[in-house]
């Protein structure tokens, strides 16, 4: 394991009356791509401010590298950082952009002009050095901002939702092109965004983030399979939840009665907290649950339930379906196989599940 490049220690910051960070801590390890998550207003770009030097802690200690980066300005720190804007100059052409901070550099012209050249490459945009900036699609000023963040060789690099302003076609399409160039620089990344599914994709770990703390922090699939909370899995991705109670409980595992699907058996590291106030619940994934059409075999433990809402995606089809003896109705979704019927609303059906995909949340 790296050993990490960012050391927060209950990192506190207030603005007037507002605490905007709560006692962070964690550690970023040299080379990863690290995620801060979270909605609007959690402190995720107030965090990723204060490890660049543009927000001072009122209390704790940001450290880089092993350095204590108190008094330590941006343009001091081995960070660099794209923001949302890309903040390109518009009077300056595509390589003056990128070598924009090289300015003071005591490189030669002909050093800086290689590099420039480099960073473009590195960001597929060899040969965009004469392009004006007014010239260039959303896509491509992203990666200007990105090559001359790069240029400066830092040994972290700071994004702030940098694929926001995106279509969803260019979007996911750049998502994959960060990824690649972080492997291929092998710097830090901190990547903020409150798209959850940007995190899951491009991201080493994840800290999933609420009222300026930390409340799971973790690699995708743990985050995905085994958030800590219920309101982490209300975030990340779709959570069905239906009301349960414990029957018992023994080092073997927690017995516990479902609404609609009956009794099951967790075992000890399958369960989570619940919101203050909430009563029990057992939660399930969309894609744990399966409909089993026609007289296709019982593979598991099986409810029945009639079909109340059908959306099709053409590779997916998500249904809404009452399980008999349970409140509303759950999602479960479906990949559309060949051969495979689209149920319609108002159909019975029989869905499939496991009890090992449950997780507790009391």
């Amino acid at each position: 394991m790296a050993d990490p490049i960012i050391q927060l220690e209950n990192v506190t910051k207030r603005f007037d009356d507002f605490e905007a960070l709560k006692g962070v801590s964690a550690d970023i390890r040299e080379g990863e791509f690290f995620s801060l998550l979270g909605p609007s207003g959690c402190g995720k770009t107030t965090l990723l401010r204060t490890i660049a030097g543009f927000e001072a802690p009122t209390s704790g200690q940001v450290r880089i590298a092993g350095q204590d980066m108190a008094g330590v300005p941006p343009n001091r720190r081995p960070t660099n950082m794209v923001f949302q804007s890309y903040a390109i100059f518009p009077h300056l052409d595509v390589a003056g952009n990128v070598g924009f901070g090289l300015r003071r550099s005591p490189m030669s012209a002909a050093e800086k002009a290689r590099a420039v050249d480099e960073a473009l490459e590195m960001v597929g945009l060899a040969g965009y050095g004469r392009r004006a900036a007014h010239a260039l699609s959303g896509g491509q000023r992203q990666r200007v901002a990105l090559a001359r963040a790069l240029v400066l060789k830092p040994r972290v690099l700071l994004l702030d939702e940098p694929l926001s302003a995106l279509d969803k076609k260019l979007r996911e399409q750049m998502q994959g092109e960060l990824r690649r160039l972080q492997r291929q620089v092998g710097i830090t990344f901190i990547l903020v965004t409150h798209d959850q599914e940007e995190a899951l994709i491009m991201s080493d770990r994840i800290a999933v983030m609420f009222e300026g703390q930390i409340a799971q922090m973790a690699n995708p699939e743990m985050l995905y399979r085994r958030p800590v909370s219920r309101r982490v899995a209300e975030f990340i991705g779709v959570m069905n939840f239906l009301p349960a109670r414990v029957t018992a409980s023994s080092p073997a595992g927690i017995e516990v009665e479902i609404a609609g699907l009956g009794r099951a058996t967790l075992s000890g590291d399958s369960h989570a907290e619940a919101a203050p106030g909430e009563p029990p619940s057992v939660g399930i994934r969309p894609e744990m649950l399966t409909i089993l059409f026609g007289n296709e075999p019982e593979t598991g433990r099986v409810a029945e339930g009639e079909v109340r809402e059908v959306v099709y995606y053409g590779d997916m089809t998500y249904y809404e379906i009452a399980i008999d003896g349970a409140p509303g109705t759950v999602t479960v979704s479906m990949r559309n196989l060949v051969n495979r019927p689209v149920l319609r609303r108002g159909e019975r059906t029989r869905i499939s599940w496991d009890e090992r995909a449950l997780i507790l949340f009391r």
